[in-house]
């Protein structure tokens, strides 16, 4: 079991981004025009999940908290989309993507859970 402090969700959130903004970048050296929209979309998404939780620190109830929460939790799904195609369309090795495919299903758990808890409180 790994004894390091957890990590805060938003510190890895931002880590996340900067990995995405790295593949992008890989991925801007091909000729390949679809490698290149389909990277694009993918740093949208991947860098829009730890913009909402940025901006659900300011959250003007629970439930604006929740629905910012909400969206970061749909561009990780997006996200994961995105990460699939890559590897299934041989744009980029599916082993050079499983780190990133599993951290995107751990942050969108996380979120999730997050989610749940603060559903819970509202009522």
């Amino acid at each position: 079991m790994n004894n390091e402090k957890p990590q805060d969700i938003r510190e890895r959130c931002l880590a996340y981004a900067v990995r995405a903004i790295r593949l992008y970048q890989e991925l801007e050296k091909h000729k390949d025009g679809a490698a290149r929209v389909i990277g694009k979309q993918f740093l949208r998404s991947a860098t829009s999940i730890g913009a909402n939780l940025e901006e659900a620190q300011s959250a003007e109830s629970r439930a604006d908290f929740i629905h910012k929460y909400g969206i970061a939790q749909k561009e990780s799904k997006e996200s994961l989309y995105w990460l699939r195609l890559m590897g299934e369309s041989g744009i980029v090795p599916k082993e050079r993507l499983s780190a990133m495919a599993r951290e995107t299903e751990e942050l969108y758990a996380v979120i999730t859970a997050i989610i749940v808890n603060a559903k819970a409180k509202l009522r």
